[in-house]
């Protein structure tokens, strides 16, 4: 238990009262950024895909290879930030990102969309674990430190919600990669404004930065959720058995590694802590229902309902509103109730709205959609800022780096797991449809590989048969958005019973830290 008790002294440079809350505004504008990025792309879909059509798989490549990336290295950028500084990485990788985001507004081909894509999921890795540790390290009063935390979550998920709003303003008047340019003066700022105000911070002991473990944490993560995303949509095959056993391997000889080396990336000791593990799991699959909701949705008003972009990402609003809200105020309840009820109900309130959605139609009125948003919001906003404060409260200063990557993979991989398994079901049910029988070769190939595909190819059929058409597509489609919301249903709702089990007896600290 010793590597998981808090140390006493304060670790790098104390930041004086106001100066601490000015460099929290710095780390939270690059959380927003690289939070909006994940879900931006959604209401860019259709736009995106007319323009460099891509295929069905392709198009759910663009949409997660960024977290997927992101996940992968998120453990090694938490571990390097420790070793070489934090404020040091956080500055190079705002500058790499808006770099890249230059590469991704500027795609030519969908191959090239997923590379540039992926690029920036390297750089956001380095920015995320940064963020979170820097507050870690700044603020030593526990009740303030939560609060901190409550502004950094509450950030992490309206930036995930409100990225659909941002979308569809700049689709309104720019083509799709504007959505990445909006980076560019962001990271500017970010970068000359953190120069002076942020305070460096690593671990004086960390010891050499272990590249074999940053590999097989890499290889680990991509395969197995790759793996995962390719069951989902088509099944068992060699190729996929083999690709699923690779990242297996990997992830199991990264965590022997890292329990043979005298200064491991990332110290497994820690998930022997029932409360560590258990918010890290609730951190996971809150995400995981947020993402994939809004990502669809995104889909379903603009390409069923027929809203414009902007009206879709503003009927997506209600989440990033709720997840502000309760984000603020977590800490301050799980205190006066207990952590355990707080991340319960936000899980379980995520479940029950998932499972709402299942009663969804072509005509579902705004009211049910928007109610079903906020509820998802409100629990979002408890669990996650809840568990990210029990991750950083767990472990040392020295190593809040690699805790805070826990939390931040435990995200990523959530938004992965959430666009790539919902999304596999939604994609697996839509591509049953049956096209009218006069509808043959390239335009039916084009229509069943996705419904913003179905909408394109209508456009060289006659208006009969083209809407004759789109209709069908339209309700496959929602019919694997309501199973989809079903199976994330049932997983949040499970995770809430798990998450009140294992986060029993967790309490946030109250003192402050000398």
């Amino acid at each position: 238990m010793s590597s998981i008790q808090q140390l006493t002294g304060p670790i790098g440079t104390e930041t004086k009262s106001r100066g601490r809350w000015l460099a929290l505004s710095v780390l939270v504008l690059a959380v927003l950024l690289v939070a909006v990025d994940a879900t931006v792309l959604g209401l860019a879909t259709p736009a995106l895909s007319e323009d460099l059509k891509p295929s069905g798989t392709q198009l759910l490549w663009i949409g997660d290879i960024y977290s997927f990336v992101i996940a992968g290295l998120l453990v090694s950028m938490g571990s390097l930030g420790d070793r070489i500084g934090r404020k040091k990485l956080l500055l190079t990788g705002a500058a790499a990102f808006g770099a890249v985001s230059v590469l991704n507004a500027y795609a030519t081909s969908p191959e090239m969309m997923i590379v540039a894509r992926a690029l920036l999921g390297v750089a956001g890795a380095t920015l995320m674990p940064s963020t979170l540790a820097l507050i870690r390290n700044i603020f030593h009063d526990p009740k303030e430190r939560s609060l901190a935390i409550g502004i950094w979550g509450a950030t992490a998920s309206a930036g995930a919600a409100v990225g659909p709003v941002v979308g569809g303003a700049l689709l309104q008047h720019f083509w799709w990669g504007s959505v990445f340019l909006i980076n560019l003066p962001v990271m500017i700022a970010l970068v000359v404004v953190g120069i002076k105000l942020l305070p460096e911070s690593k671990n004086p002991v960390a010891g050499p930065w272990d590249l074999v473990s940053v590999g097989l944490s890499l290889v680990g993560v991509i395969g197995v959720v790759y793996a995962v995303k390719e069951v989902a949509t088509h099944g068992m095959t060699w190729e996929v058995a083999a690709t699923a056993a690779l990242g297996a391997g990997a992830l199991y000889g990264f965590v022997r590694r890292q329990f043979t080396l005298p200064s491991p990336l990332l110290d497994m000791r820690l998930f022997k802590h029932r409360g560590f593990s258990g918010a890290v799991l609730a951190d996971l699959l809150t995400v995981f229902g947020l993402s994939g909701l809004v990502f669809f949705l995104s889909q379903f008003l603009q390409l069923v309902q027929g809203r414009d972009p902007l009206e879709a990402g503003l009927a997506e609003l209600p989440a990033a509103i709720g997840a502000v809200v309760t984000g603020l105020i977590a800490g301050r309840y799980a205190r006066r109730y207990s952590v355990r009820t707080i991340v319960a109900g936000g899980l379980g309130a995520i479940g029950l709205a998932l499972a709402v959605l299942t009663a969804i139609h072509k005509e579902s009125g705004y009211p049910l959609l928007g109610a079903a948003l906020l509820v998802v919001g409100l629990g979002a906003g408890f669990s996650f800022t809840v568990t990210a404060d029990v991750i950083l409260s767990s472990v040392p200063k020295e190593q809040a780096g690699s805790a805070s990557a826990v939390s931040e993979t435990a995200y990523e991989l959530g938004a992965a797991l959430g666009i790539a398994l919902l999304g596999s079901i939604v994609t697996g049910v839509y591509q049953s449809f049956t096209a009218p029988a006069s509808v043959t070769g390239p335009v039916a190939d084009a229509a069943h590989e996705s419904l913003g595909g179905a909408v394109e190819a209508a456009k060289a059929l006659d208006p009969h048969l083209a809407q004759e058409m789109v209709g069908a597509a339209q309700d496959a489609f929602v019919d694997g958005l309501r199973l989809a919301s079903g199976v994330g249903a049932a997983v949040l709702l499970a995770t809430a019973v798990a998450a009140w089990f294992l986060l029993k007896g967790q309490r946030l600290q109250d003192g402050v830290e000398h």
